[in-house]
């Protein structure tokens, strides 16, 4: 399952975001600093209208989405990669999930206390990843010193020296581990270390309900920092998201296009996340459910089906395979099949986005 950590500095609106995206998120969200103690966790479905669709063409009786799961950290402070705030707990959380959604407070609420006293998104984000910078150089000086000594007997351990050595310059100069070009053995050698400025990371500009269709000059500078970094930006409203839990469906929909906007936060956040992380959805369905599968963008078909059980990869024989619109347009499977639209793919078949398949294998 896809991990998305919530990071940002105290009263960013982290916490009420968390709340309103995940249903049953107890996270507590208040008016002062560190009021997240653990990190609270939580999984959410991934929207995808679909589902439905396909349901209804094949009657199923249930639809399971994909999901990604959350988790909201603690607020960092400057000096948390020292033990400041409540420090490193806070940062290994952070090493364990596979993206960061790093919250910057684009609003201003007189009612609600910034601990620079000033809203400022350019320096509150260079807090926070200098903070995450600084710990990544703790961590590869202290495995540096070790590998170096076991790497006079072992070539592998010498390559892993090598990267680590590409990495420590630029960390030096405050920049981020993304910015270095590696190649894939050194990309796996260096995996084991979590390094939090190597993942891949989504700003979120937290704004007012007023500047959630238009952004405002702080999202600009938001987005200039990403630029920097090939980060992605998303504008949410966590004010909005709190506003949207309790609505219906048509509701939600009528509170959005009243605001300008076709999405909430949630969509636009997954949204950028499967595009950041280069993440494709394929369906199985059929009478008894509709499901939809994360994939990796260039899995082939044995590797997609492995993704619903191992057994189906290590004996896979074929994949009937059918793209989502052919389906649609012609209602069901057996009107598809006689079109020549269902077809019979091997082994090296690349899975597509919103291919719908059905998997052959031998036990």
């Amino acid at each position: 399952m896809l991990r998305a950590g919530i990071v940002g500095l105290p009263n960013v609106g982290k916490s009420t975001l968390f709340n309103a995206v995940v249903a049953n998120a107890k996270a507590q969200a208040a008016n002062f600093p560190f009021c997240t103690i653990e990190p609270n966790v939580g999984i959410v479905a991934v929207p995808d209208p679909r589902l439905g669709v396909l349901a209804q063409i094949s009657d199923s009786s249930e639809i399971v989405p994909a999901r990604v799961e959350f988790v909201d950290i603690a607020g960092l402070v400057q000096g948390a990669s020292q033990g400041e705030g409540l420090g490193n707990q806070f940062l290994a959380n952070i090493r364990e999930v596979d993206a960061i959604v790093h919250v910057v407070r684009c609003f201003e609420n007189e009612d609600i206390i910034h601990v620079a006293g000033s809203i400022d998104p350019a320096r509150d984000a260079e807090i926070i990843n200098l903070e995450l910078a600084l710990s990544d150089l703790a961590q590869l000086e202290k495995r540096l010193d070790r590998a170096r000594k076991q790497a006079k007997k072992d070539k592998e351990i010498q390559a892993e020296v090598e990267a680590i050595e590409k990495l420590l310059p630029a960390l030096n100069e405050g920049q981020s581990a993304r910015q270095i070009s590696l190649t894939l053995e050194e990309e796996l050698l260096i995996k084991p270390l979590g390094l939090l400025t190597r993942k891949p990371v989504i700003y979120a500009a937290n704004v007012s309900e007023d500047d959630l269709a238009t952004g405002n000059a702080w999202v600009e500078k938001v987005r200039a920092i990403a630029a920097t970094e090939q980060a992605q930006v998303v504008i949410v409203s966590a004010q909005v998201e709190a506003e949207l839990v309790d609505l219906s469906q048509e509701e939600r929909t009528d509170f959005l296009e009243s605001l300008g906007v076709e999405e909430g936060g949630l969509q636009s956040l997954i949204r950028a996340t499967y595009e950041l992380l280069g993440l494709r959805t394929y369906f199985t369905t059929g009478p008894k459910e509709t499901r939809a599968w994360t994939i990796t963008a260039g899995m082939v078909a044995p590797q997609a089906a492995g993704v619903i059980h191992t057994d189906f990869e290590r004996g896979f024989i074929r994949a009937e395979t059918i793209a989502y619109s052919d389906l649609v347009t012609f209602g069901s499977m057996g009107a598809a099949k006689e079109k020549g639209l269902v077809r019979s793919e091997g082994k090296e078949y690349v899975v597509q986005e919103g291919d719908v398949m059905l998997f052959r294998f031998n036990v």
